[in-house]
């Protein structure tokens, strides 16, 4: 949370006031909610998008929900993997290890 304010004085001072943007930046307790807000607030470009992808990572709570949302829809892993720009094998790997925790 600390970070997003320093990032939002420095280049959108005007966003640091809105109260969206403020209750935002206190809910943000998952990577799913972090990556939405990131989304949010800041512009992206092609390269910044295709460079970010590959550090992006997720916690437990996240890659459950994105795997029960997979179930429940009966959504294949190609769909997933393009949806989320997750690969095939990242979903497969998770789904293997958290196998019992789906179910």
């Amino acid at each position: 949370m600390k970070i997003y304010q320093d990032m939002l004085k420095q280049e959108h001072p005007d966003k640091l006031q809105d109260p969206k943007i403020q209750s935002l930046l206190k809910n943000l307790k998952t990577t799913e909610d972090v990556l939405n807000f990131n989304e949010l607030v800041f512009k992206h470009t092609k390269e910044s998008l295709r460079n970010n992808q590959k550090l992006k990572t997720y916690d437990k709570k996240t890659m459950l929900k994105l795997l029960q949302y997979q179930k429940k829809h009966g959504f294949s892993t190609s769909f997933m993997s393009k949806k989320y720009k997750i690969s095939r094998t990242t979903l497969a790997k998770w789904r293997k290890t958290f196998e019992e925790e789906i179910n």
